[in-house]
């Protein structure tokens, strides 16, 4: 009886713990979307740029994509992340927290995208490209009106997969002080010492945030085979 009553007793303290620290994780949530939204956007720029660099075939440029990609796989994140925010300033580039977080994923996911992007991009036969020079158009208009479009719609599945990514990396800016889910996890955890419900919390909110992430991606998905049917 007194093991149930313990039992019970630690469902009660769980669940009231979780409701009570629930809403405090709200500026948490904000800070990681903003987070993974901005580094989203950012990271599809520097893809973009450095696919199409890497398809120059010029090669000082192409060099230059390789030595950027090469450097983010080869390095963890939280590396990364460091470098920019603790690193530069010593040699006096001085960045604020919140942009150093960006710029830290974007540039991360930016070398990813690029990957995605080329393999969509690589993947349309190279027809295509040649009607499109037949008819008049420059080897830029080329690629912004036929390829690229055909090449994003490709690319879809594998980007919601690196947003997805993206999101849940967003974690480690807590490394540089950013409030968000993790960081205020830690601290309610040392200020309550009750670390199982404030972790559930914290883990809730990541999947209710990636579960709406899947959910957007999967309708864009099914908009665009809608329009390739019609």
């Amino acid at each position: 009886m007194q093991v149930l009553i313990s039992i019970f007793h630690s469902i009660i303290v769980f669940f009231s713990t979780a409701i009570t620290f629930a809403p405090k994780f709200i500026p948490g949530v904000v800070a990681t979307l903003g987070l993974s939204f901005f580094s989203i956007i950012f990271g599809m720029v520097f893809g973009l740029v450095a696919v199409l660099l890497k398809l120059s075939r010029k090669k000082f440029l192409m060099r230059i994509t390789d030595i950027y990609i090469t450097i983010v796989r080869g390095t963890p994140l939280l590396l990364q992340l460091i470098f920019i925010f603790y690193v530069l300033p010593s040699i006096g580039i001085k960045i604020g927290r919140f942009p150093s977080a960006i710029i830290g994923l974007a540039f991360h996911n930016g070398a990813y995208i690029s990957e995605i992007f080329r393999g969509a991009i690589e993947s349309i036969h190279y027809g295509q490209m040649e009607a499109a020079r037949s008819i008049g158009m420059t080897k830029l208009q080329a690629m912004k009106r036929v390829i690229l479009p055909q090449a994003f719609k490709r690319s879809v599945p594998a980007l919601g997969n690196q947003f997805i990514i993206a999101v849940k990396d967003s974690s480690l800016a807590s490394v540089i002080t950013i409030t968000e889910i993790i960081l205020l996890a830690r601290q309610f955890s040392a200020a309550t010492f009750k670390t199982f419900p404030i972790l559930f919390v914290a883990g809730g909110y990541y999947l209710i945030i990636t579960m709406g992430l899947t959910k957007i991606l999967n309708i864009i998905e099914l908009k665009l085979k809608v329009n390739e049917r019609s």
